[in-house]
């Protein structure tokens, strides 16, 4: 009897789930055709961008907060001082630019040096953003709001030059060429490929450090670089990450190793900069994957999910801010000579280039 019921008392629950599919298909179809509609679907019937809308928010709060810090907020002064450099490498320069924010940058940089930052000490940041200064003051024409902060400016510490080289906008030596061919690049761009199988061999963090200092390089907007890399190798903590993308079953249990590139969206005052993280922290992961080729490393670049309850797992696990989200993990180690790679044919490049 019981074998028969089931089957009975299940139809009415079959039949609601259907007419909900039907009915959310339905509402798609027709939010899809109208902008203010697909808003209105994805705060009623979908729920799938509600952690970036959080982790947006997040940010904003983060970065308003920062503001206010005694430290200051670095994500700031490292968009202003850049903003400087475009003005100072433009053809022509105009003679004032820059008023509109000049005062908020040297007060930013004022805070910084209050709070024990030096330019001896090695704070790269901070010596940029003293040469930059100094090479705008000295070369922009007298303004009310310049000199104001040109003052200011002149009266903290002296600035130190850089040991390593010009920070400011300098030529270019193209005098020769690159050391690096095109033909060679081309071939490194082909040998670097999604790695699953690794010999059982830790990786010396000074590798994964001269790794990353390749991936620095990669360009960000308005020089803010919003992420970080997190790698982990400790067996106990790795199997825990490793578990968590969809894909990785199959060779996850078997990595060395695995880093998680983190996008924190405390570097951006507005919405619209919301992308950002994944877009520079994908360009520093391509050119981290290259660096690794060359240190003798393989590395395999692993989508992540925007699932719910993987995001809260993840965030759990790693101890992930409310603004910071995943963009991408990385598993990475010495490869194994007998493990193969999939080909991966490429589109050819008429379908990848248009042209006007």
């Amino acid at each position: 009897m019981k074998r028969l019921l089931k089957p009975i008392l299940r139809l009415p629950v079959r039949l609601v789930r259907t007419a909900s599919t039907r009915a959310k298909s339905r509402f798609s179809d027709m939010a899809g055709r109208h902008r203010r509609l697909s808003s209105l679907y994805f705060a009623i019937a979908a729920r799938d961008f509600d952690r970036e809308h959080f982790a947006t928010l997040a940010g904003i709060r983060s970065y308003s907060q920062a503001l206010a810090g005694d430290s200051g907020n670095s994500a700031l002064l490292r968009r202003n001082i850049h903003r400087l450099e475009k003005g100072l490498l433009m053809r022509p320069m105009r003679p004032v630019f820059g008023l509109d924010y000049i005062v908020d940058t040297v007060a930013m940089y004022a805070r910084r040096l209050a709070t024990g930052a030096s330019v001896a000490n090695g704070d790269r940041e901070l010596q940029w953003a003293s040469e930059v200064l100094e090479r705008y003051f000295d070369t922009v024409d007298s303004h009310p709001i310049s000199d104001c902060a040109r003052e200011t400016f002149r009266s903290l510490p002296e600035p130190l030059r850089a040991a390593s080289g010009p920070l400011s906008p300098y030529a270019r030596d193209l005098s020769q060429g690159p050391a690096v061919s095109y033909d060679a690049l081309h071939q490194l761009a082909i040998r670097c490929r999604s790695v699953r199988w690794y010999l059982d061999k830790k990786v010396p963090h000074g590798l994964l450090e001269k790794a990353l200092a390749i991936a620095a390089e990669s360009p960000s907007a308005c020089n803010r670089q919003p992420f970080q890399f997190r790698f982990f190798d400790e067996p106990e903590m790795l199997r825990k990450v490793v578990s968590l993308p969809m894909g990785t079953s199959g060779f996850g249990p078997h990595l060395p190793s695995v880093a998680v590139i983190v996008g924190q969206q405390r570097h951006f005052f507005d919405p619209r900069d919301r992308h950002l993280i994944y877009i520079d922290g994908a360009l520093a992961a391509m050119s981290f994957a290259l660096a690794m080729e060359t240190l003798g490393l393989a590395t395999c670049l692993i989508n992540w999910p925007d699932v719910a309850h993987l995001e809260k797992a993840m965030q759990e696990l790693i101890g992930l801010a409310e603004d910071e989200r995943v963009v991408m993990l990385i598993g990475y180690g010495y490869p194994d000579p007998e493990g193969l790679v999939a080909a991966s044919a490429k589109k050819p490049i008429s379908d990848l280039a248009r042209f006007n």
